[in-house]
This record gives C-alpha cells, sequence and structure tokens, in this order.
C-alpha cells in the first residue's frame, strides 16, 4: 500500500508500526496481546515533514514512546504521526 497522499508537516514524521513476533518469557511462555506491556514501539519511516533539516530519512527503523504521537489506521496497517522530538533512536542493521 502507498501512503504517497498523507504529507506530514513542520517537524512530523509518518511512521509504519512495525509489529514484533510473538514475545516470550525467558521459561518459553508465549505472551497473548492482552498481556504485552510494550513501553516503546518500533517503526519504518515512510515520510518526513516539510522542515529542511532531519536527523532521519525515509526508510529508517526507528524507535518512539508508546504513547507518542497520533496513531493513524488505513487499511490492516498502523500507522504513527510523531514529532521529530518524540524519536527515541535510530535501529542500525
Amino acid at each position: 500500500m502507498r501512503f504517497e497522499k498523507i504529507k506530514p508537516l513542520g517537524k512530523r514524521i509518518l511512521v509504519e508500526k512495525i509489529e514484533l513476533e510473538n514475545k516470550q518469557t525467558a521459561g518459553g511462555i508465549v505472551l497473548p496481546d492482552s498481556v504485552k506491556s510494550e513501553k516503546v514501539v518500533q517503526g519504518k519511516v515512510l515520510a518526513i515533514g516539510t522542515d529542511e533539516k532531519f536527523e532521519v530519512k525515509v526508510g529508517d527503523e526507528i524507535i518512539v514512546g508508546s504513547f507518542a504521537g497520533t496513531e493513524i489506521e488505513q487499511g490492516e496497517t498502523k500507522l504513527i504521526l510523531v514529532k521529530e522530538s518524540d524519536i527515541l533512536a535510530i535501529v542500525e542493521k
């Protein structure tokens, strides 16, 4: 799916949430969604705002706080519109 119709303004960034695989305890017990307490969200940058200077670029994987930004759903895809200041880290591969 393409997200060309959403263009963030200012210092905002459009991020697609990356759903991590099943989480397990150290003993191997798989935790259901209702028990998971995620403190951060990992996502992929889809578009950046209209300001000229950003520390991230389209395609970067980033980590933001779980309550950061505004969540948007397009079909089954979960997007987040966050401010650049809400980004905690860039995931390096």
